[in-house]
């Protein structure tokens, strides 16, 4: 069988002149709960890879929420809102103020489709400026995703079908009274899609400030999860920009049953791996790219590559070992990392990629233990995650 990677020839170092705003930067900063999550460095893991260093930006808990998606979600529902108001919005500093500024909007819903994160998002979001909220999701959804969702007060629909399917059933929900907050794209709808890939910029311009602090430069390497592609999107705004003198490596990790971009990429064009999509990196479970991100990651992004469930499960283990508590989706990062790097084909992919014992790596772990259950059913107790330290995973 042959290896699910795909070595993009035609990356380019800079993309663009676009200069990502630090505006969701600051609209997060003044939502309750805000701090910067922690980037961690893990010598230990480093060292078990053949790396120089590796950075770990752990998203487990965001703003009260377990994963990065409220982010994006955040920022392109204040967005929308704005708009729904008919411009901007007016000057606020609480929160309070904030939602006296949007009652007039009443009633008003929120919709969106989910393997579980983005829907969450959504459903807090929409209770923290006092809407409704209704979440659509796949058959299959873990009951402690739906369960989550749920308990941000919003009603949940389970779709007979894909993430995709739950997506297009979102869709038609669209009204002057129910607003489609999505992070993917199709034609006639971009805009939205757009400012969640923009309110992702925040984990950057957090990582770059650590850094500083650290007296260290930017990454050589970074690894980032794609799923209909608007994290990776982000990241690719981000290193790729012009104001960066030297900019990194870029690699995208999918579920080898969800590997839409690779195959796109593949094909030179957008395609739809049919489902069902069971792996259980339920995030990024989805068949067709994002129309809005496909052209950002096809040209930005140098190595794509399709792990499968046991990777996420090392990667997991691995990173309980390094002390963070990812989910399935959370550690595809370091699963892909550890494919690259420990694979039979490693030596071409390390060549490729420019990785030695120097190389500084930075991988996204996106979500905390969202199924509970699951997680302790990979990792178990403390022993699971010492066998990263004996190598035994390999």
């Amino acid at each position: 069988m042959t290896r699910p990677v795909f070595y993009n020839a035609r990356s380019t170092a800079r993309i663009t002149d676009f200069f990502p705003s630090r505006r969701p930067l600051e609209f997060h900063n003044r939502l309750p709960g805000y701090k910067p999550t922690p980037l961690i460095d893990a010598p230990a893991l480093a060292r078990s890879l053949g790396v120089g260093q590796l950075w770990i930006k752990d998203e487990s808990l965001r703003l009260q929420m377990p994963s990065f998606k409220i982010l994006g979600a955040s920022w392109a529902i204040y967005q929308a809102l704005g708009e729904h108001r008919g411009g901007r919005m007016p000057p606020w500093i609480t929160l309070k103020e904030l939602v006296r500024h949007l009652a007039p909007l009443r009633p008003l819903k929120l919709v969106a489709a989910t393997a579980g994160n983005h829907g969450c998002a959504v459903a807090h979001m929409a209770a923290l400026f006092g809407l409704e909220a209704h979440i659509f999701a796949p058959v299959g959804t873990a009951p402690a995703r739906i369960q989550a969702i749920e308990c941000e007060g919003a009603s949940v629909t389970i779709v007979d079908g894909t993430y995709d399917d739950a997506v297009e059933r979102a869709s038609d929900e669209a009204s002057e009274r129910c607003l489609v907050i999505s992070d993917t794209s199709w034609p006639g709808y971009e805009t939205i899609p757009r400012w969640v890939i923009d309110g992702y910029s925040t984990i950057f311009w957090e990582i770059d400030e650590q850094l500083h602090k650290w007296g260290e430069s930017g990454p050589d390497l970074v690894v980032v999860q794609i799923g209909v592609g608007a994290l990776a999107a982000a990241v690719v705004r981000h290193y790729r920009r012009s104001a960066l003198a030297v900019q990194p490596k870029i690699v995208g990790v999918e579920p080898t049953r969800a590997a839409c971009v690779l195959a796109s990429m593949c094909a030179g064009r957008i395609v739809e791996v049919p489902g069902p999509h069971l792996s259980i990196m339920a995030g990024l479970n989805c068949g067709t790219p994002s129309v809005v991100a496909w052209p950002i990651i096809s040209s930005g992004i140098d190595l794509f590559v399709a792990v499968d469930d046991d990777r996420a499960r090392q990667g997991m283990c691995a990173l309980a070992g390094a002390g963070i508590t990812a989910g399935e989706t959370g550690a595809a990062g370091v699963a892909g990392l550890i494919d690259l790097l420990t694979d039979a084909d490693a030596d071409r992919s390390q060549a490729f990629l420019d990785i030695d014992s120097s190389t500084r790596v930075l991988v996204l772990a996106t979500e905390g233990a969202t199924d509970p259950a699951a997680y302790a059913r990979i990792v178990g107790d403390a022993s699971a995650a010492l066998l990263w330290q004996y190598a035994e995973a390999f």
